[in-house]
């Protein structure tokens, strides 16, 4: 078992990160976060047990860090900007192309959301399902598979969220998208815009952007 697993799976949710956790939401509150639902789950994820235990003291800061496999976990703002793009109703089916360390998952399903979330990577499908476990959240389907093919077999989808920047638009997703569901993706190479698809027909979709952003990029295929 990785070191990264290891450390993270010991540490636990103590006051101090509680308190922590209400300072950011505050702070996601000055910087234009006006969703409460987004707001509220974000106060009860344990951030600090999604990352690798030497940056938890950085946990709760509105910063992007390294995690497994030369992946980063989304700066808070950029967690709760994507989750309040996807304007999530209870028990919307919400697909998640990049489950990286969990976090963002974790955030979906405590807004309520039916989340069938695909990751890549086996270190960090491996690492999430256990930090699910430990904190007792509970995915629709979590899958360890190629994020660019979607989950065709569970399709359609209410929501989409893409956690990583494609240099295209991806139209196999598109094409899971239910109508009257909205994507959110960054869309672009090396700098990407943050951009929602809303699917008013069969063929039809309006695109709204939402302002520079910077992921790391979206691949295809798998790797262990």
């Amino acid at each position: 078992m990785p070191n990264f697993v290891k450390k993270n799976l010991d540490v636990i949710d103590e006051f101090k990160h509680k308190g922590k956790r209400e300072q950011l939401v505050q702070l996601l509150r000055e910087k234009g976060i006006d969703d409460e639902n987004v707001l509220q789950a974000i106060n009860k994820v344990p951030r600090h047990l999604f990352m690798d235990s030497a940056f938890e003291e950085f946990a709760y800061k509105d910063q992007a860090f390294p995690i497994a496999a030369d992946q980063t976990i989304s700066h808070p703002f950029t967690v709760a900007k994507q989750s309040s793009l996807l304007h999530i109703h209870p028990n919307d089916k919400v697909l998640e192309v990049g489950t990286g360390s969990g976090y963002q998952t974790a955030v979906l399903v405590e807004m309520g959301a039916d989340v069938y979330t695909i990751e890549r990577q086996k270190e960090l499908f491996d690492f999430s399902q256990r930090i699910f476990r430990k904190i007792k959240i509970r995915p629709k389907y979590a899958t360890y598979g190629d994020g660019y093919k979607g989950l065709p077999s569970f399709a359609p989808f209410d929501r989409i969220i893409v956690t990583a920047g494609s240099p295209t638009i991806p139209k196999t997703l598109l094409k899971q998208l239910a109508i009257g569901g909205i994507m959110v993706i960054p869309i672009g190479q090396k700098n990407q815009m943050m951009t929602t698809f809303l699917r008013v027909g069969d063929r039809d979709f309006e695109k709204m952007e939402f302002g520079d952003c910077q992921f790391v990029p979206m691949l295809e295929r798998t790797e262990k």
